[in-house]
């Protein structure tokens, strides 16, 4: 058995503005890339291996947090949003409420034209997951919402039809048990801990 920590990107300006990012190469904003360099893991994380998505928001992330990934990985990728990426969930629903609905009612197999289904994110993820090596483990993941929410599914059957088990607050990780290639939780919501910020006095 071993650990996998997930943590997602900071904000960038579209997260600001509530526009779906999908595989859009966001970069960080100003204040993201402020509050991401006060970003710090416990000392339990020292010396565990990082895997980076390829995404330009999450590995600005990993480098603000003085991470160094070993490699880049597809599979940490955000959900493909297709046609739907740079709109707002408020004005996709206001374009025909009753389709928008039905299709988010599917869950794992909601799927934006032209994008994928979470149910094909966690696939891929879960297919990642089960060829890391005993070398490669412990390890901490930056990544994004949807990988996010993958892992929790993956963990607990989580059918996406209805809320999560547990929210998934933004600033904090997430850390899952791997046993033969199988997640389970172990702790939800980790702060990262914000360092003391200089005096300019």
């Amino acid at each position: 058995m071993s650990h996998l920590l997930f943590i997602r990107h900071g904000p960038t300006r579209w997260n600001e503005t509530g526009r779906i990012q999908g595989r859009t190469d966001m970069p960080l904003s100003e204040a993201g890339r402020k509050a991401v360099s006060s970003w710090r893991l416990d000392a339990r994380f020292d010396g565990w291996r990082c895997f980076c998505s390829p995404l330009g928001r999450a590995r600005e992330t990993a480098a603000l947090m003085q991470l160094e990934p070993d490699a880049e990985i597809e599979a940490l990728q955000e959900m493909q949003w297709g046609q739907w990426e740079g709109h707002t969930l408020r004005s996709l629903r206001a374009m025909d409420p009753m389709a928008f609905t039905r299709n988010e009612d599917r869950g794992l197999d909601f799927r934006p034209p032209g994008g994928e289904s979470p149910r094909e994110v966690r696939s891929r993820l879960h297919a990642w997951i089960t060829t890391l090596t005993e070398s490669q483990l412990p390890a901490i993941a930056v990544c994004h919402k949807g990988v996010l929410r993958a892992a929790l599914s993956l963990a607990t059957q989580w059918d996406m039809k209805n809320d999560p088990p547990e929210k998934l607050r933004d600033a904090t990780a997430h850390l899952y048990r791997i046993d033969q290639g199988h997640l389970s939780v172990e702790e939800l919501n980790i702060p990262l801990t914000a360092t003391p910020q200089p005096s300019h006095d």
